[in-house]
């Protein structure tokens, strides 16, 4: 829960701040800043992902899990619930609005539906590491920087349901933890870190495209699956 606290109090410092230069922040900043924390979360999903131990299992577990992901096609899914919470709770079309509840909705949903959150999460219960959390804690500060001087103080208020959903995915994961065989974990993990490189190139702009990171949300999970039948079939053949 650390973490989390520590993400909800940048929130609510970069709404501050926010709201104090107010239509003040230009283009030229958040570009840079955006992209300083693109190079930092590639070298923290670097980390993790060089810490396999079974390259292969990670490699089917992307792919199998991307196409899994692709096939729901998890993010547009993601994305269109998101906008029909802002658009039920604000009562305005796409894109339109400035209001409080505007800026609390929008906050909301982009601190809250995201792969880091997930992984973060997942870090901070099972292993107690809170790189990636506190990482996305820097992001969402510098974010509602910029969201704030927009929509104003509705933004600071998206720390609360951030720390019930961030907080609630910690605590469960903590629960879930023990019950998890240790190898598995470990992939997972890896897993995860490699989806986070993704989300680095897309800090960073790089590639003609924007990977579709959500999609690749059901490859951590997978390595579950995936270490229990190596093991059969390595026994069949053996």
């Amino acid at each position: 829960m650390l973490a989390t606290i520590i993400n909800a109090v940048l929130i609510l410092a970069g709404s501050i701040l926010g709201i104090c230069f107010q239509n003040r922040i230009g283009a030229r900043f958040n570009a840079i800043l955006t992209h300083a924390l693109g190079l930092c979360v590639t070298a923290i999903g670097m980390t993790s992902a060089i810490a396999t131990e079974n390259t292969l299992c990670v490699i089917v577990c992307m792919v199998v899990g991307t196409v899994l992901g692709e096939a729901v096609d998890i993010e547009r899914r993601l994305d269109g619930a998101g906008e029909l919470l802002r658009r039920r709770l604000t009562g305005d079309g796409p894109g339109s609005g400035r209001g409080f509840t505007e800026g609390f909705v929008t906050a909301s949903v982009l601190f809250c539906v995201g792969s880091m959150a997930i992984m973060g999460s997942m870090e901070a219960g099972i292993h107690g590491k809170y790189d990636i959390l506190i990482s996305k804690g820097v992001i969402d500060g510098v974010t509602s920087i910029t969201l704030a001087s927009a929509l104003g103080a509705g933004v600071a208020f998206s720390a609360l349901p951030l720390t019930l959903y961030q907080g609630g995915l910690t605590i469960l994961f903590a629960l879930a933890g023990p019950l998890l065989d240790s190898a598995a974990v470990a992939e997972m993990s890896a897993v995860g870190g490699t989806i986070i490189v993704g989300i680095g190139i897309n800090m960073l702009g790089l590639g003609k495209a924007k990977i579709r990171v959500g999609n690749m949300l059901p490859a951590i999970f997978l390595p579950l699956l995936y270490l229990p039948a190596a093991q059969w079939l390595s026994a069949l053949t053996g």
